[in-house]
């Protein structure tokens, strides 16, 4: 990228950004891919030629990555390199309240034991130190397995069993402490908080209070039960979690009525695969057409305060969201950037109204309660992975967002937020997941994890970020702001990687040249920089090892240096897993990493436990033998 493009105190970084462009200048960008029309698998490459001109450039011994790397793996276990440990910290149903009792692997304990446990399915995460040594966790609880929930693993659902779900759901928030076996959780600490999808919630900003948010037992609009299918998270400077409400569709069902526009672009269905509707009427819409208004938001909680009320912020649009990177920009206004995770759905940036006031935190809890909320679109030459963007405004009254056009108020846009990007042309993608914000030189990455429908609809064209059809692999897309201005309207974008098996393809699905035999990897999900700019990668792909995943074992957790696109993979998790969430202490001499659904459809995983124990969702703390910086 040009150097121009970022402030003069970040020059530094930006050279070295720039260094990796020009990697990608020489070879891919370069490339022209041949368009075979409507019946095309994707744009390829006659070669993968590209390996050659990384060699060349790329230091073989990087700086930033100190580790060394480590094989696939296919075994039921979590690995990490030499000179690492790895050990869990909680799993799901470990006690955290109060009273709870301990985990019971036969499925029959009641709703009431599970609202004191950790929740299940960890994903994003969050740490908020109280002490050198103390600390709090705060981790979504993205869903259930109800094969491993219940004893009748589904089967036989009652009133209760939903209950039960209900509270495996949401966030769990709770204290560690270090101690001289490591971090440890306490377990009844007064910091310890479960927030399920019966927790009581309050609707904020332009949405709150609107007609399409009343329901009978909210006539105000304003208050709300629950969250759930939390994703990934966020945190702010002034010290709050936010959690972001992924795919809560999925809890809804209009049994034996047809589906209006607005539902069948959210994904509503006449069934749910949780059968929540049928004994909790807020989830059947032929009962409640307005509750799923009330849900797929980001919401800020206050884990300082057992006894606050979480706050669902509308004014960062209503979709799919991922997680939600948070930066304070140059100029003092808060920047949010946001990916809607569905195939051909959307990139956001939403921008505060207020500024930020580092002497006064409190003042800056509301900063997400007004603002302006963007969506992205891409050009690009022909054939290029790289090109400029834009930021479109969906404001009412601007960029077609009228009463004509089917808005009748800003609350409106918000609630309909994919229709709004629909209607101003913002560019499809392959379903934006995390989304980081380099720590100095304020580049954005975000993983594009894959595509089965890219190039077979036509609002989902190859081209551009997204540069393959039926993208199995997945890429990252980078891009800065115009002159280092992450409030700006335009950006300059290109493509970090493309991942791929240069094993079994020789096109363009082997992947982008910093992609090996050594690190190739499916599916990028999770992604953060750490302090010193490492960017770590996360991987929910298939796990086969077979066909086009050949030699990929185990989803992993993987490593790059920004300046010189190296990737090394660093851990790689048990059977059938997803490896999500990522925390790491203020000293980053200690990283906290989700293994997420271990044993996935009655795979034969039995972590962390092992034996004939069930597998259970558990966060793991990493560290360093030597008690050194993680992977320097």
């Amino acid at each position: 990228m040009n150097k121009d493009l970022l402030q003069a105190d970040s020059a530094l970084h930006t050279e070295q950004d720039s260094d990796f462009s020009k990697i990608i200048d020489a070879g891919l960008s370069r490339r022209r891919f041949m368009q075979g029309g409507a019946t095309a698998m994707g744009l390829f490459l006659a070669a993968n030629p590209l390996t050659k001109a990384v060699a060349a450039t790329t230091h073989p011994e990087s700086k930033l990555l100190g580790f060394n790397k480590i094989p696939a793996s296919t075994a039921d276990t979590f690995v990490v390199p030499e000179g690492y440990v790895a050990k869990p910290l909680i799993s799901w149903g470990d006690p955290i309240l109060k009273g709870a009792p301990a985990f019971d692997e036969s499925g029959n304990q009641p709703a009431s034991a599970q609202a004191g446990q950790f929740g299940d399915n960890t994903d994003g995460m969050s740490f908020f130190p109280l002490s050198e040594d103390r600390a709090l966790l705060a981790v979504n609880n993205e869903y259930t397995n109800y094969k491993l929930l219940f004893a009748h693993r589904g089967e036989a659902i009652t009133a209760d069993d939903v209950k039960k779900a209900q509270a495996a759901h949401g966030v769990s928030v709770f204290e560690i402490k270090r101690t001289a076996n490591g971090w440890e959780y306490s377990k009844e600490s007064e910091y310890n908080r479960r927030i399920t999808a019966n927790t009581e919630m309050m609707l904020t900003g332009p949405a709150a209070g609107h007609d399409l948010m009343k329901t009978s037992a909210d006539a105000a609009g304003k208050k709300v039960l629950g969250t759930f299918n939390n994703c990934a998270n966020g945190q702010t400077p002034w010290g709050t979690y936010l959690t972001c409400e992924e795919n809560f569709n999925g809890y809804f069902a209009k049994p034996g009525a047809e589906l209006n526009g607005h539902e069948k672009r959210y994904g509503i269905k006449d069934d749910s695969k949780y059968k929540w509707y049928k004994f909790d009427s807020r989830f059947d819409i032929t009962q409640e057409p307005n509750e799923p208004h009330r849900h797929g938001w980001v919401v800020e909680i206050d884990p300082m305060d057992p006894t606050s009320t979480p706050l669902k912020r509308t004014a960062l649009g209503r979709f799919k969201h991922e997680n939600a990177a948070v930066i304070v920009a140059d100029n003092g206004h808060v920047v949010v950037y946001l990916g809607d995770d569905e195939r051909g759905e959307h990139l956001y940036k939403f921008v505060s109204k207020h500024k930020y006031n580092a002497a006064d935190k409190a003042s800056n809890r509301n900063l997400l309660e007004e603002g302006t909320l963007y969506v992205s679109r891409f050009t690009a030459k022909k054939g290029d992975v790289k090109g400029k963007g834009e930021w479109i405004e969906l404001t009412h009254g601007k960029n077609g967002l009228t009463k004509e056009n089917g808005f009748n108020s800003q609350a409106e846009i918000l609630i309909y937020a994919r229709e709004a990007a629909t209607v101003v042309g913002a560019t499809t993608m392959d379903r934006p997941e995390w989304v980081a914000v380099h720590p100095k030189t304020k580049t954005v990455c975000c993983t594009l994890t894959n595509n089965k429908n890219r190039g077979k609809k036509e609002n989902q064209p190859v081209g551009g970020p997204n540069p393959r059809a039926d993208n199995k692999y997945g890429q990252i897309v980078r891009w800065t702001e115009t002159n280092g201005d992450n409030t700006a309207a335009t950006f300059k974008w290109d493509l970090f990687l493309v991942a791929g098996n240069p094993t079994v393809h020789k096109d363009f699905y082997a992947g982008s040249a910093n992609i090996n035999d050594e690190n190739m990897f499916n599916s990028p999900d999770g992604l953060g920089f750490d302090n010193d700019g490492r960017l770590w990668i996360l991987t929910d792909g298939k796990y086969s090892n077979e066909g086009d995943f050949a030699g990929m074992g185990n989803n992993q957790m993987l490593c790059a240096d920004p300046k010189t696109g190296e990737v090394r993979r660093f851990a790689t998790g048990p059977i059938a897993c997803e490896i999500t969430g990522l925390a790491f202490s203020p000293d980053q001499r200690t990283a906290f990493v989700g293994v997420q659904h271990p044993g996935e459809d009655d795979k034969p995983s039995h972590f962390p436990a092992g034996g004939n124990s069930k597998p259970r969702s558990t966060i793991m703390v990493i560290q360093r033998t030597d008690g050194g910086i993680i992977g320097a």
